[in-house]
């Protein structure tokens, strides 16, 4: 039996990005005779240290432990066909496992994000210093394949390396299905999911909720999943942690699901992920006109696609007003994901890279 030996950040269901980019995927390899190991670098206990502020003389020694964690897999590499490296070996700025890898095994480079730019979480400014974004493109060049999660980052890549592959960030629409029975009766929930670190892209939406809360009083609420400490004094909210085990009820309390972007080079990297868990669960969406959510969205038959603050007043309110559209956008939304953007659509993609590896 071929096996994988996976080389990630964080445990398994713990990232979002690793969770979407090929973890929902594992239990389909084994059955199709690919064994698998993963390998991470940040465990339970040191996340609680490194993604909050301050701690630095240990986060500095988690770094630490990581260069030897990563020397052990490299060890032991000769016992596995593939290695698979998700956005990188390593959280600090060098190559170097990289290219041991790729003298040993045959080698998968994943990616979701426009990694080559720096976009540090406020939590580890001070680290910054250490990150070097031009690895990524040393990265794909030690690679047998690269799987990219959209054709921007695909355009980027194949400079580098010509066996590159889309393969969409998707979602598992077994599990992430409609539950409209969950959704207030009584206030219309206008939703946002996200994480700490993209907090930033939800408060462009701030003045269009603030103007809605306005035009429609004691009629919305608004809910932010990731961050169950966040606040904003012009709005009334209610925020809660993420969880694997209540994401897709959470989601399905929404009536409108929210995806705001600013138009910047790393987020025409982005993959839709937010979008798509809303779609997935038969949610109206509005995103941002932005990147590879023009791809996703044909405006006004699964969602809504907004450019300016006056679009995302102008969407909210036909959606808030309008019932029948909010049900047909969702159900279209819905449709869309399970053709394109679903683990089942996607999952002999990944089998042919993996097999043609081995061949």
């Amino acid at each position: 039996m071929p096996k994988l030996l996976i080389i990630v950040d964080h445990r398994l269901n713990r990232s979002p990005s690793q969770r979407y980019r090929f973890e929902q995927y594992l239990n389909y390899f084994k059955s199709e005779g690919f064994d698998w190991e993963l390998c991470e670098i940040i465990t339970e206990k040191d996340d609680k240290l490194f993604y909050h502020p301050g701690n630095y003389f240990k986060k500095a020694f988690i770094l630490l432990k990581s260069i030897f964690i990563r020397l052990n897999d490299l060890r032991r590499a000769k016992n596995f066909d593939i290695v698979f490296i998700q956005r990188e070996a390593l959280l600090l700025g060098s190559s170097y496992f990289e290219k041991q890898f790729f003298k040993k095994n045959k080698v998968v480079f994943d990616f979701d994000d426009s990694i080559w730019l720096l976009d540090t979480s406020p939590e580890n400014k001070k680290f910054e210093f250490l990150k070097n974004p031009d690895k990524t493109k040393i990265n794909i060049a030690h690679a047998h394949c690269v799987i990219a999660g959209n054709s921007f980052l695909a355009n980027y890549a194949k400079q580098f390396n010509q066996n590159t592959v889309i393969i969409p960030t998707t979602i598992d629409s077994d599990f992430h299905i409609p539950k409209p029975e969950l959704r207030n009766k009584e206030k219309l929930v206008i939703g946002w999911s996200g994480s700490i670190s993209t907090i930033k892209h939800f408060e462009i939406a701030i003045p269009a909720l603030i103007e809605i809360q306005k035009k429609y009083p004691n009629q919305i609420e608004v809910h932010v999943i990731g961050q169950g400490s966040y606040s904003h004094p012009q709005i009334n909210l209610i925020s809660k942690n993420w969880s694997a085990k209540t994401e897709v009820n959470d989601l399905n309390r929404f009536d409108i699901g929210i995806m705001p972007l600013p138009n910047d080079e790393w987020v025409k990297g982005k993959c839709g992920l937010k979008g798509l868990s809303y779609m997935a669960c038969g949610v109206a969406t509005i995103m941002s006109d932005v990147g590879v959510n023009s791809e996703i969205i044909e405006h006004g038959k699964n969602g809504f696609l907004a450019s300016n603050q006056q679009d995302w007043v102008n969407y909210l309110s036909e959606l808030i007003e309008n019932p029948d559209l909010r049900h047909k956008l969702g159900n279209a939304g819905r449709e869309t994901v399970v053709k394109n953007y679903s683990v089942n659509a996607n999952k002999v993609k990944y089998l042919e890279v993996l097999k043609s590896l081995i061949k």
